[in-house]
């Protein structure tokens, strides 16, 4: 048996959903369609995993009190992380919208289940962090396949990961990952929005590059 071939029309498209990922804030109010999440999880459960352990657990936020204390909890953190910068990078930063909890038509929190047996310990009996990396690898597969079908993501990084289990009502032992915002984006562009914000430009490719 032989994979499929994927032609050069294909690798170009590829090409064009990489550079067209999107870290998206804005969002627009509409509902995605019946069954979207759940394709987008069983895409996402491809993702590599260490020992082929698949220790990614997606939680969908769906309600509306818990979403509102999610929210709540990440306005709080912005604010105390925005003492750390001085007053002109501040009113830059106090600029910036971070999540779109409050508007996204969907949320999603991933844990990664640390003390499963899935595996069976193959992989990372000296870099047991690969476990937690697998379900980082599942999220940008996500990602990719959200961006695909013009569903944007965003990940919610402003916020107290210790905090996370008790307000997703979720085991102690599963280690909290991420908090993402799904939904279509109310704008699109070709700039990164903390590129076109001036906060991060991209580092030229030589600048992470090295040969030894």
């Amino acid at each position: 048996m032989t994979g499929p071939d994927f032609d050069d029309t294909f690798r170009t498209r590829l090409d064009q959903l990489f550079a067209w990922r999107r870290d998206v804030r804005h969002f627009r109010r509409d509902s995605l369609p019946e069954g979207a999440i759940d394709e987008l999880l069983d895409l996402a459960s491809h993702g590599p995993s260490v020992g082929n352990a698949q220790p990614w657990r997606f939680v969908r936020v769906l309600s509306p009190g818990r979403r509102a204390a999610l929210a709540v909890h990440a306005d709080a953190h912005k604010v105390a992380a925005g003492q750390a910068y001085d007053d002109e990078r501040k009113a830059l930063y106090d600029r910036l919208k971070l999540h779109g909890l409050r508007e996204a038509p969907e949320v999603l929190a991933v844990l990664c289940d640390e003390p499963g047996a899935a595996g069976q310990g193959l992989g990372r009996m000296t870099m047991p962090e690969t476990l937690c990396w697998s379900v980082i690898a599942a999220i940008h597969t996500l990602w990719l396949a959200a961006r695909a079908r013009g569903i944007g993501m965003g990940w919610v990084s402003i916020l107290d990961p210790a905090a996370m289990n008790a307000l997703l009502d979720v085991p102690d032992d599963w280690r909290f990952i991420a908090l993402l915002c799904l939904g279509y984006p109310a704008d699109e562009s070709e700039t990164p929005e903390l590129v076109r914000h001036g906060w991060q430009d991209r580092l030229p490719a030589a600048a992470t590059r090295f040969n030894r």
